[in-house]
């Protein structure tokens, strides 16, 4: 086995469509191998470009363009070998002639088509990999010939060589503080390294896929079913699926030269999740204008209570409105109800987020919160010419940084057939202002908060638990507050064959002279390098045990354990480590 120094191994990324920079963000978060080196944002009919402000603050200006994609020359646009973006969901319906203005029937579908016409025009040269986020009822519109819309995607990326994967996905079904289902597509060109992986269209659906290792599930009986998408994208347009009342694709696919075949997926998760409880901050900290006063309360209440109201339409017909009721105040030990890009703002109003604070006050949610429900780091869209309603405005219209996150570590591994390592984890404890161009914090009074994401779960005493000595060189790193981790064994020789990796869940680092505090939960066990935590090492090609670990929680103190194996591994069970600590609750 030849094994390889990751920092030669470089993704070139352009980043369309960007807001404030979800898909960087997830990313980085997924590999350092990732570098976004072009990036464009643009708010159109609108004169103060917030995104734009806040992206150039936190990534610099290099490589930054905020014009209007349609203006912007392809040769403007560097090769890249991934290309992503979360274009707008719109009319993508094609005129007679897709020469005549990009074929698009009136201006909301332009974007699409910027895509489309940026990678045919890269010609041979288009990127290897694309990655799109969109809306959930993309596989279902328009509502008078379901699923034409992502039939003409399809087909139009089939025509230009990719082989394309799509999934719905909500975030809070894989353990994310929000509910928010969105549809994530990546495509692969045909002569690509993973392209060629692919052999058979179920498996790679249901097992095999990128998507798939990503984010498992279970299929729904009866649901697989495959067709082709024939036709010019001008008969795709006007006939697909013409005439029938359900959209013929489910909510995970693949497609290879037109032909589809898809299932319904039901998600398969039991890890950790994050609440709506676990984003807020304390009470103290909210700004009093956040607080909803006993005079306004009436009304907020209202706006989330069920009601039917007479109205009359523009036509004068009378007719009876009803809605059902909302929860007020939110639950806080679930994930959040999607946030939409109204959220800000003191007036009443059905859909944002109230929480009752430990005083008893109602209060809506601060930009900080707003943030952490998508995965963001704190203060990420702070900036003195953009308000707190922009901010909501803007995380409204982003994504959820932790699914880029898990889709681009996934497709790393396809392509390279090695774990990734990231140095940006995305929910990592960061700075402020990390990677800054402009001193927009140098005269900020307020203490800015930091992100220490808490996870909701139960600690399972009867789960095997391996502990592992940490050596001198790597302690700081153990007592760092970074949620992710990985603990690299001594050469693979030296671990004890008697320990059944299949068999472990949990693991604390043992630090000399201390003992054990920390548990985190084993999330893979793999091959690896010590290069990878340690790049300045000369024993880059040495086989070690690579543990990737999640941070769970911390013992109120340390406790000593006697090492059994070579004194530097021991394999117990969790209940005897907590066995001092009495019975443990749900966090």
């Amino acid at each position: 086995m030849i094994f390889c120094n990751m920092a030669k191994h470089h993704i070139k990324v352009v980043e369309l469509f960007a807001g404030v920079g979800g898909f960087r963000i997830g990313l980085e978060g997924a590999s350092d191998a990732y570098e976004t080196i072009w990036n464009n944002q643009w708010e159109p009919s609108t004169q103060h470009q917030d995104a734009s402000l806040v992206y150039q603050a936190r990534f610099g200006r290099k490589g930054h363009c905020n014009k209007d994609i349609n203006t912007v020359p392809t040769t403007d646009i560097p090769d890249h070998d991934l290309l992503v973006g979360g274009f707008p969901c719109q009319d993508y319906s094609v005129a007679a002639s897709l020469s005549r203005s990009g074929g698009i029937e009136g201006k909301k579908g332009v974007l699409w088509w910027q895509i489309h016409r940026i990678l045919q025009e890269k010609g041979e040269k288009r990127p290897k990999y694309i990655f799109f986020e969109n809306v959930d009822r993309l596989l279902n519109s328009p509502a008078t010939q379901r699923g034409r819309d992502f039939a003409i995607i399809l087909a139009s990326l089939a025509d230009l060589g990719y082989v394309v994967e799509w999934r719905i996905i909500n975030a809070a079904d894989y353990g994310m503080p929000q509910r928010r289902r969105r549809t994530y597509i990546v495509g692969y060109q045909k002569d690509s390294v993973v392209a060629k992986k692919i052999e058979k269209m179920e498996d790679w659906v249901e097992f095999d896929g990128v998507l798939a290792n990503a984010f498992p599930f279970s299929v729904k009986e009866k649901s697989a079913s495959s067709f082709d998408i024939d036709g010019t994208i001008k008969e795709v347009s006007d006939g697909f699926n013409k005439g029938l009342k359900e959209t013929p694709f489910g909510n995970a696919g693949l497609m290879i030269d037109r032909h589809v075949y898809s299932v319904d997926a039901i998600p398969a998760y039991d890890g950790p999740i994050q609440t709506l409880g676990n984003v807020l901050v304390d009470e103290d900290f909210v700004p009093e204008e956040f607080f909803i006063s006993e005079e306004e309360l009436p009304k907020w209440k209202y706006e989330k209570g069920a009601k039917k109201i007479n109205r009359v339409s523009k036509e004068g017909f009378e007719y009876v409105f009803s809605e059902g009721g909302m929860a007020f105040p939110d639950y806080l030990d679930k994930p959040s109800r999607t946030m939409i890009t109204g959220e800000g703002g003191s007036a009443p109003s059905r859909f944002k987020h109230v929480v009752q604070t430990p005083s008893g006050r109602f209060r809506r949610l601060i930009p900080i919160e707003l943030e952490r429900l998508n995965m963001f780091p704190d203060n990420h869209t702070y900036h003195p010419d953009v308000s707190d309603g922009r901010r909501a405005f803007l995380m409204g219209n982003a994504l959820v940084c932790g699914i880029v996150r898990e889709i681009g570590k996934s497709l790393y591994r396809f392509i390279y057939d090695e774990a990734p390592v990231s140095t940006h984890p995305v929910d990592e404890k960061r700075k402020p202002c990390p990677k800054l161009t402009l001193d927009l914090f140098e005269n900020e009074q307020t203490e800015l908060v930091y992100n220490k994401p808490k996870k909701t779960y139960k600690l399972d005493s009867t789960k095997r638990l391996l502990i592992g000595f940490v050596k001198e060189d790597n302690i700081d790193y153990f007592l760092n507050e970074e949620s992710s981790k990985l603990y690299y064994t001594g050469c693979v020789s030296t671990f004890p064959s008697t320990i059944a990796l299949n068999k472990l869940y949990y693991f604390m680092p043992h630090i000399k002279g201390k003992g054990v505090r920390d548990i985190y939960l084993i999330k893979i066990v793999r091959i690896g390098s010590k290069t990878e935590v340690h790049p300045e090492v000369e024993d880059k090609k040495a086989p070690r045990l690579v543990f990737e670990l999640e941070f769970l929680e911390s013992l109120s103190e340390y406790k000593m354990i006697n090492l059994n194996f070579q004194r530097a591994f021991t394999d117990t069970f969790l209940g005897r480590v907590l066995a001092e600590r009495g019975n443990h609750e749900t966090l």
